[in-house]
């Protein structure tokens, strides 16, 4: 039937149209859809994480050159300031028990000769009395240290609403060594010589200019280089790249590493490495695809063929016979799907992280043996079951391993004489010493060559001289799943059986056991 159209939305009594979403369910429909992330750029990123340091590092730079450019500009003025302080300091003398400063006109038109800043002087007495000079000079902070004596200091002060550097020194009034002798106290006289700071803050500034001015030059250009090292040092990854895309679709041969850098080429081993699982996969793929294909065109032709033989045949026996072939041949081809779907969900099992979960082994296998009870029946097969009274707890996947005893009860069931006399026997146990649970199928069957036991295993491959048809899928599904458990598979003759015509054969797959819980020790 064709495909019914979608019903209109129903419409409110009257005709009247349902209103439409609501602005809000739309914006929580949007915000509901994934987020794409923002690709971030290995130029970009790298480039942030050199130019962010630079232009850090630059504006300190310009701080601590402004404060060594300070101190250079007050080293000249400094020594200046002391020599006038020092020829200021031979001048005073005390005549008569009072001081004074022999300091001609001259000098002192010429001390205070200076066109930008303004130059201060001032003498005071022992007792801090004013001598001569500029009164409003404050006095320097007292100091009982002698070693001092006659040491030029400077100091930092205010004078008129402007800040002044100041030279002072303290004088001994006792020139004479007839006065030193007549008074132990020191009479000390101080000398001081200020100045504003207009010509250090000029020089400063000249420093300034003559550092901070070049560096606006050499700043782009540090960039333009930056960037032009860091577009040839990447220019490797860019190369790899169109190497990569210059390839085909079908090329997964390995990336030569020998033309990439040292620090590229663990990327590179990583690439190989994944290309040659790929292509490990894809080979396996194509074989597996070829070989089904290949299987599936005998069951395929067969029910071709029946069914045009059935066709033109006119007895009902010959359309009967006909038929079930044709049944017959549909059953092998159905047979044969599953168990390639079975092989290709065990392959594809191995791919996905999880799945792995605590199994009782003895209730696991006891209901795979009834699923195959009625089919027994039906084959005229005797199937047993045996278990030990105690839980056998192993570390799996259920699905994959009922997938596993499935395979092994269907390949025994399969070979098993159907007269009457086939038995198969699934049996669950543990040995203790060795820490293994095993999980064994046993049958009368013809049993299996010791030259053909490593082949078995391998897809589509069918022992020559086998009366039963089969797909040759069973055992590579079980080899297949006992390899995700880390289990190990092992075929010998079946020891119970007393036939030399039909040794039988005896499937044993040994896991490990899970470790002892109290709580699985109280269950036991």
């Amino acid at each position: 039937m064709p495909a019914r159209e979608p019903a209109p939305p129903a419409r409110e009594p009257g005709g009247i149209d349902p209103p439409p979403a609501s602005p809000r369910k739309k914006r929580r429909a949007i915000a509901t859809q994934p987020v794409e992330r923002i690709q971030r750029s290995l130029f970009g990123e790298i480039l942030d994480w050199m130019l962010a340091p630079l232009l850090l590092l630059w504006p300190m730079s310009i701080a601590i050159t402004y404060l060594i450019a300070q101190s250079i500009a007050n080293q000249p003025f400094d020594r200046a300031l002391e020599d006038s302080v020092t020829v200021l300091a031979q001048q005073v003398s005390e005549i008569n028990g009072k001081v004074v400063a022999r300091l001609p006109v001259s000098a002192r038109d010429l001390l205070r000769a200076d066109d930008i800043d303004n130059i201060y002087y001032k003498v005071s007495g022992p007792a801090g009395e004013y001598v001569e000079g500029d009164v409003d000079m404050p006095q320097p902070p007292p100091d009982d240290d002698r070693s001092n004596l006659g040491t030029v200091q400077f100091r930092n002060d205010i004078l008129h609403g402007s800040d002044v550097r100041i030279a002072y020194v303290q004088v001994d009034l006792r020139r004479s060594a007839a006065q030193r002798a007549a008074s132990h106290e020191p009479r000390l006289a101080t000398v001081q010589v200020g100045e504003t700071l207009e010509k250090r803050a000029q020089l400063a500034n000249e420093i300034i200019k003559g550092v901070i001015l070049p560096q606006f030059i050499i700043l782009p250009v540090a960039l333009a280089l930056v960037w032009f090292a860091l577009s040839r040092g990447l220019s490797p990854l860019s190369e790899l790249q169109q190497r990569i895309r210059a390839r085909r679709p079908d090329d997964l041969s390995p990336i030569d590493s020998g033309q990439v850098p040292e620090e590229i080429s663990p990327l590179v081993r990583s690439l190989n490495d994944m290309l040659a699982r790929l292509s490990q996969t894809i080979a396996i793929q194509k074989r597996f695809i070829a070989d089904a294909a290949h299987q599936m065109k005998t069951p395929l032709a067969g029910m071709r063929m029946q069914s045009e033989l059935a066709l033109r045949q006119d007895d009902q026996v010959d359309v009967r016979r006909s038929l079930e072939q044709l049944a017959q041949s549909s059953e092998t081809a159905t047979r044969l799907v599953n168990q390639l779907l079975s092989l290709a969900r065990a392959e594809n099992q191995q791919s996905q992280a999880g799945g792995m979960a605590p199994v009782e082994l003895n209730e696991l296998a006891r209901t795979a043996v009834q699923d195959w009870v009625p089919m027994s029946f039906t084959q005229r097969i005797d199937l047993g079951f045996e278990q030990p009274g105690h839980p056998i707890m192993i570390t799996g996947n259920p699905i994959m391993l009922r997938e596993l005893l499935s395979n092994l009860l269907d390949n025994a069931l399969h070979y098993t004489p159907h007269d009457g006399s086939g038995r198969v026997t699934v049996r669950a146990r543990t040995e203790e010493g060795g820490g293994l649970a095993i999980l064994e199928v046993e049958d009368n069957g013809p049993g299996i060559a010791p030259a053909e036991r490593a082949h078995v295993f391998e897809r589509f491959y069918r022992i020559l001289g086998t009366p039963s048809t089969g797909s040759g899928l069973g055992l590579a599904i079980v080899r297949e799943i006992a390899q995700q458990h880390d289990a190990l598979v092992e075929i010998s003759n079946n020891p119970r059986s007393a036939d030399p015509k039909h040794p039988g054969s005896l499937f044993r797959v040994s896991f490990r056991l899970m470790p002892r819980t109290p709580f699985i020790d109280d269950i036991g």
